[in-house]
């Protein structure tokens, strides 16, 4: 399909989302499109989410190179904690606390970030895009402007940290909430919930901006113009913006994830030198592993997902 231009000469955009031509159901559309892609991504993925966040919340060396049953032994406790001990099902179903909080987090977050992200990279584009393009050039301004659009988008999310507050702890500190109804939770803490939005603020910004941009990037060197992707190269470009998003993310999600567990009063920083003091370099990435490890799969039931479901639904509420 050939590019065409808009009545003011701007060029197409190339979308991270499905494209839009104004017409009725794009919103609708991309809230459902979206929503289909949270369920399905916490359904398959919030077990391994699960053993990420246990593993970035243990502060001792787990691998012993000496000894593997050691090192295993350390691995089994720290990721099942009380079901350490227990059978495979047992084990496997450990791994789904804070489902209901994770639940409301995941596809509020899904609905916010992928069908949101669309509307303020128009709003870009219309109001800057002139600027983008000449500083960075046609192709590359659409890029930038996409990911800047993302990382606006990712500091916003800071306005649903309370649920993934309640999500780490039900997965890490589960004690902490028991005994406590949700109304009750919010009451009696409050703004408590809310403690490391600076540093969330801070890890999603960069986060954001990769995801978006390194997307966008990709289907920009594939070839993808206007957003007509096939589930492949949705596929190829979620994988390489996740992979660029969760990596440079990594260190500032360890220190977020330790403030919001409810197991310490240290502030941001001090978990930060104390990390860099008593558990070196290393600990700044501890658990990445898993979540890159699981970056291909993830983004084909979430960010692709999203991308292509938003379009199903586009032709169906005839958005166009």
């Amino acid at each position: 399909m050939s590019i065409r231009t808009s009545m003011n000469h701007r060029p197409a955009v190339v979308a991270t989302s499905a494209p839009s031509d104004g017409k009725g159901g794009k919103g609708a559309a991309r809230v459902f499109g979206s929503a289909v892609a949270g369920v399905s991504e916490l359904l398959i993925f919030h077990p391994v989410d699960t053993v990420a966040k246990r593993l970035m919340m243990t502060e001792k060396s787990l691998i012993v190179p000496s000894s593997l049953a050691a090192t295993s032994g350390n691995l089994n406790q720290a990721i099942f904690k009380e079901a350490a001990s227990v059978g495979f099902f047992a084990k496997w179903q450990s791994l789904f606390p804070g489902l209901g909080f994770g639940a409301g987090y995941k596809i509020l977050q899904r609905v916010y970030k992928f069908g949101g992200q669309p509307y303020v990279k128009e709003f870009i584009d219309r109001n800057f895009g002139d600027s983008f393009r000449s500083t960075f050039g046609a192709k590359t301004g659409k890029t930038i402007m996409a990911a800047t659009a993302g990382s606006i988008m990712g500091v916003g999310e800071i306005a649903l940290l309370p649920l993934d507050v309640l999500k780490i702890r039900s997965q890490t500190n589960p004690e902490s909430l028991q005994g406590r109804g949700v109304v009750q939770i919010f009451r009696e803490e409050g703004l408590a919930l809310y403690r490391g939005a600076g540093w969330t603020a801070a890890r999603n910004a960069p986060g954001s901006f990769s995801l978006f941009g390194g997307a966008a990037l990709s289907k920009q060197l594939m070839g993808v113009q206007d957003g007509k992707a096939t589930w492949t190269q949705d596929a190829i470009a979620s994988v390489a913006g996740a992979t660029a998003s969760i990596t440079v993310a990594a260190p500032l999600d360890v220190i977020k994830t330790r403030l919001q567990s409810g197991t310490s009063t240290e502030s941001g920083s001090t978990i930060l030198f104390n990390l860099a003091r008593t558990e070196g370099p290393g600990a700044f990435f501890r658990g990445l592993w898993p979540k890159l490890l699981v970056v291909g799969p993830k983004l084909v039931f979430s960010f692709t997902v999203a991308q292509q479901m938003i379009g199903v639904f586009e032709r169906q509420m005839g958005g166009r």
